[in-house]
């Protein structure tokens, strides 16, 4: 039985609510990805009136007749400025059937590093394509990075079909297209809308187009119908745990009281339940779960409580406790595929520190093993050096270890950053694989 099934959910219609959603919109500059954003929250009533009221007077300065819902998500000056998103703007929605964190990532190719912030935690990628564009090479690139980080589900939303006469064989010829560069990828879930998202045509509603019959050649839901409709399987709750402890609990010297306080990130912990304590290696038992002042029964994954074990164990921030029968790797090395941030080239004599969950170790880029070709998805080996937005095959050598999974089963545990010692930058991303 799931644990699903064993504990009741925050939701106040429990047999409604599909629980919550998190995408990302993605694309090349000026594909319409903010005017999306603010299509849906506009459209799904989520706006409030003085905020409505201060987009439409900043869309009267801007000299366009009609409201620019764009700026409901360019927040930054810089972004109006431009006309571009050089940020992740996180914004909010809900329909009765469901909870939607949403963020609007950079379509700049000088920004594609925040797209890796943004993909990191999302469910599904929302691909927009101008429809007289058509594939471009940045479609290329958030496709892959949306596919290495491990989002399932990607919807691809060919926008401004108002200004390509609705016309089917240019969907069509999209359609091909991505299926020809996402066909050695194998993307779980992959779909496609005709839409106008400055119109509003196939977004929330089906839009004037509906009505016109501009697009009666598309008989399929609408983008927010789809995102509603996407099952987002809650399997972190299967997985084996996974405690990185973030603090050790002793509140004076009067108690001999000792919790580890943290965020359980994969898995179920129930009390009694036989754990082990990395690094040490010492087995022991859950003796409680506090959250605040209550005592429960289990935690699931996402839950932060803090944990007692039956034993006095040593650990610290940065150490793991975890399901005994399957424990996660200690490594002191590692293979990764990792998204170069930097504007500068990785120094071959260069010193990082490697940001694993809690735990925080200097590491050293041992080698390149290969780098992505963003046109072919071929992979070129031993690339001389990298560039900014690069994506590589990468070896990692720790000056101690850390607790790993592979990032194809455990999102959390198979991901780090790379931060240069020096400057204190973050340099890379990385997803584990052995």
């Amino acid at each position: 039985m799931s644990v699903m099934g064993e504990i009741q959910r925050n939701s106040t219609h429990a047999g409604d609510d599909l629980g919550v959603l998190r995408f990302i919109t993605a694309g090349s500059v000026d594909d319409g990805k903010s005017t999306l954003i603010g299509r849906l929250l506009h459209d799904t009533k989520t706006i409030l009136e003085d905020q409505l009221a201060a987009v439409k007077r900043a869309s009267r300065r801007r000299g366009h007749e009609e409201i620019d819902l764009s700026l409901l998500t360019d927040g930054l000056e810089a972004e109006r400025e431009q006309g571009i998103t050089i940020d992740v703007a996180y914004r909010y929605f809900a329909t009765p059937r469901r909870k939607f964190i949403i963020a609007d990532t950079p379509g700049h190719e000088q920004y594609t590093r925040n797209m890796v912030t943004g993909a990191s935690t999302a469910d599904v990628a929302i691909i927009l394509i101008d429809a007289r564009k058509g594939v471009l090479t940045q479609t290329r690139r958030h496709t892959c990075i949306a596919h290495l980080l491990g989002v399932r589900h990607i919807v691809v939303a060919i926008n401004k079909m108002d200004l390509v006469d609705h016309a089917q064989p240019v969907f069509d010829r999209i359609r091909a297209d991505f299926l020809a560069l996402a066909g050695g990828l194998g993307i779980p879930d992959l779909r496609f809308i005709p839409m106008s998202a400055l119109r509003g045509d196939m977004v929330v509603e089906r839009g004037l187009v509906a009505r016109e019959q501009r697009l009666d050649w598309y008989a399929g839901e609408t983008l927010l119908q789809v995102l509603e409709g996407i099952n987002i399987a809650d399997e972190s709750d299967a997985l084996p745990a996974r405690f990185p402890v973030q603090l050790v609990v002793r509140p004076g010297t009067s108690t001999d009281f000792r919790g580890y306080a943290g965020r359980l990130e994969s898995g179920v912990l129930r009390v009694g339940e036989e754990v082990v304590a990395l690094p040490s290696g010492r087995r022991t038992t859950i003796k409680e779960i506090a959250l605040l002042d209550r005592q429960l029964p289990l935690a699931v994954a996402g839950d932060s409580v803090t944990l007692v074990l039956a034993d006095e164990i040593d650990l610290s921030r940065g150490d793991v406790i975890a399901t005994a029968a399957t424990p996660p790797r200690a490594a002191r090395s590692i293979d990764a595929r990792i998204c170069w941030l930097a504007a500068e080239a990785p120094n071959a004599a260069g010193r990082f520190v490697l940001k694993h969950t809690s735990r925080s170790v200097r590491a050293r880029l041992a080698r390149i093993n290969d780098r992505i070709d963003i046109n072919s998805f071929e992979r070129q080996p031993t690339p001389a050096a990298l560039a900014m937005n690069d994506i590589a095959h990468a070896t990692l050598n720790l000056a101690k270890p850390i607790f790993v999974d592979p990032y194809a089963s455990n999102r959390i545990t198979g991901a780090f950053i790379l931060i240069d010692e020096a400057t204190n930058q973050t340099v890379a991303a990385g997803m584990i694989e052995a």
